[in-house]
């Protein structure tokens, strides 16, 4: 039942857009815990007024905290799968089946989205992104040792005891990067699954840019030092 599959969405200020985000995944009968990360704009009454599980953050703590904060509600409400769905509706709540599949068929743990297998969600990508993305490949392959044919895609699903053994503590944009480091760590098997990134005006705006990717690095290359 999709019921016991819980979306994971971290919210911060999305709320022109959260609702619209997240009304295919409540026809669809899945179970969503909104994570609201002390946004200043109206998102947290936007998300009480939905049938979705609402948390909130009374100091901005940033997104890996905020999926932290989600995975673990989850936990604790018995969920057999966690699906993690950013708010601003780059991605299309249709590919969740794929991604589910080989949890379902005990093929895998974690299951990674990846704008990289399809020639068509390939080409969607904007040229200067599509670069950036391929060297981050690059880099957390060097950084975790988990090679992949994309970086950064937050759309992820993985089995509930998966969930149980990923610790975030990269609270920012770095937890990406960690949750590679966290799979091979505990040596959970992963596969890619394609997934389609709508690229609108609005999702441009508020993604990652080159000095937010140059941080990532940073951190994770700290992390690595001082652990």
């Amino acid at each position: 039942m999709n019921s016991s599959v819980f979306i994971v969405v971290p919210v911060f200020n999305e709320g022109p857009v959260i609702a619209s985000s997240l009304d295919m995944l409540i026809k669809e009968g899945y179970s969503i815990v909104c994570v609201d990360d002390a946004s200043t704009d109206n998102s947290l009454e936007v998300i009480r007024s939905l049938p979705v599980h609402s948390l909130h953050h009374r100091v901005n703590l940033g997104q890996g905290a905020s999926i932290q904060t989600g995975m673990t509600y989850a936990i604790e409400r018995a969920a057999r799968y966690i699906v993690h769905f950013d708010a601003d509706g780059q991605h299309n709540p249709a590919d969740i089946p794929s991604l589910l599949a080989p949890l379902e068929n005990g093929e895998a743990d974690v299951v990674l989205g990846s704008r990289f297998i399809r020639d068509e969600d390939r080409a969607a990508v904007p040229p200067a992104k599509r670069a950036l993305l391929k060297a981050g490949v690059v880099v957390n392959w060097t950084l975790t040792g988990v090679k992949l044919t994309d970086a950064h895609n937050g759309f992820r699903a993985m089995t509930a005891d998966a969930a149980r053994k990923l610790n975030l503590r990269e609270n920012r944009f770095a937890h990406a990067s960690e949750i590679l480091d966290e799979i091979r760590r505990n040596k959970l098997r992963v596969v890619e699954r394609p997934t389609a990134i709508a690229y609108t005006d609005y999702s441009t705006a508020k993604g990652q840019s080159m000095w937010n990717s140059i941080k990532i690095v940073t951190d994770m290359l700290l992390r690595r030092i001082f652990r």
